[in-house]
C-alpha cells in the first residue's frame, strides 16, 4: 500500500457519479430486464476490494465475478472511477447514527472516532482511496451530518465544528493504518508481533548497547510487552484519541467563555 493514494474519488465523471449516487437515472429502455442492478455491481466490487484490495477492482474483474462481459458492465456504470465513487458512499451506509443517549460531547465524539475506526478495519481498501475532493453521496453526507451532531450546541462556530470533525477523521485515518498493516504482515508472515519478537529478541539483546541508548533502553524495556504486543495499534489509538479529546475540551471551554454563561457544554 503506497503512502500516497493512487486512486481518488471524483477522478472520473463526477456528474455521472452524482446522478448514480442520488438515483437520477435515465428512462428505462425497451428490451429485457437487466440481470443486475447498480447496487449488485457495487456490492460485488466491495467484496473484491475487501478480499484483495482496490487494485483488484477492475471492470473486467467485477464483470467476471458476476458472469458478465466487461463491455456489458459499462451499461451499468461508466467505468472504474465512477464505481469507486459508488463504493465509498455505499460502505458509509453501514454507519448507523450514534446513540443520542451518549452522555456529553466527549462521549459522542469518541463514538464518532470508534465507528470510523471500525469502518476502516472492515474495508481497509478505503485507506487506498483519496477523498480530498469528495463526490458527495447521500451516505457520506449522512455521516458528516451525524458527526457534526456530536459537537453541536457547544458554542463552536461552523468552521470550528467542521475542523473538529476533520481533526478526528484525519487522526483515525492515520492511526488505523498501523492496525491494517499489522494484520497484513501477520497474514503474510504467519507470525504475530509477540512471536516475531520472541524469535529475534535474543539477537537484539546481544547487539543493543544500553549505555549508548540509555533512555531508549529504560523506556523500551518498560514498554516492550505492550508496545510489541498484538494490540499495539489499538493501544496507540486509545492513547492518541484521549489526547485529541483533551485538546477539543480546551476549544469547547474557550467557546463557552466566549459565548457567556448561558451556553452549556453538553
Amino acid at each position: 500500500m503506497s503512502e500516497v493514494s493512487s486512486v481518488y474519488v471524483g477522478s472520473g465523471d463526477p456528474k455521472r457519479s452524482m446522478e448514480l449516487l442520488w438515483g437520477v437515472v435515465d428512462k428505462p429502455r425497451r428490451g429485457p430486464k437487466p440481470r443486475f442492478t447498480v447496487d449488485d455491481i457495487v456490492a460485488t466490487a466491495i467484496e473484491l476490494a475487501d478480499a484483495e484490495g482496490i487494485d483488484a477492482v477492475t471492470m473486467r474483474g467485477v464483470a467476471s465475478a458476476l458472469g458478465l462481459t466487461a463491455m456489458s458492465l459499462y451499461g451499468y456504470v461508466p467505468g472504474k472511477a465512477e464505481l469507486v465513487d459508488l463504493m465509498v458512499d455505499r460502505v458509509h451506509a453501514e454507519l448507523s447514527p450514534p446513540e443520542s443517549s451518549a452522555s456529553g460531547w466527549r462521549a459522542r465524539l469518541e463514538a464518532v472516532a470508534r465507528r470510523t475506526w471500525e469502518l476502516y478495519l472492515r474495508h481497509p481498501w478505503l485507506l487506498q482511496v483519496s477523498t480530498v475532493r469528495p463526490v458527495l453521496g447521500p451516505n457520506v453526507i449522512a455521516k458528516y451530518d451525524a458527526d457534526l451532531h456530536a459537537v453541536a450546541d457547544l458554542g463552536l462556530t461552523s468552521v470550528e465544528m467542521d475542523q473538529v470533525i476533520t481533526l478526528v477523521s484525519n487522526y483515525v485515518h492515520g492511526a488505523v493504518r498501523a492496525a491494517v498493516e499489522m494484520r497484513r504482515v501477520r497474514q503474510d508472515t504467519g507470525k504475530d508481533n509477540p512471536q516475531w519478537w520472541s524469535e529475534y529478541a535474543p539477537l537484539f539483546t546481544k547487539l543493543f548497547d544500553d549505555e549508548r541508548y540509555p533512555v531508549a533502553a529504560k523506556v523500551g524495556s518498560e514498554m516492550g510487552e505492550e508496545h510489541y504486543g498484538p494490540d499495539a495499534p489499538e493501544l496507540a489509538f486509545e492513547f492518541g484519541l484521549e489526547r485529541i479529546l483533551d485538546g477539543v475540551a480546551v476549544l469547547v471551554e474557550n467557546a463557552a467563555r466566549r459565548a457567556g454563561p448561558d451556553v452549556t457544554s453538553l
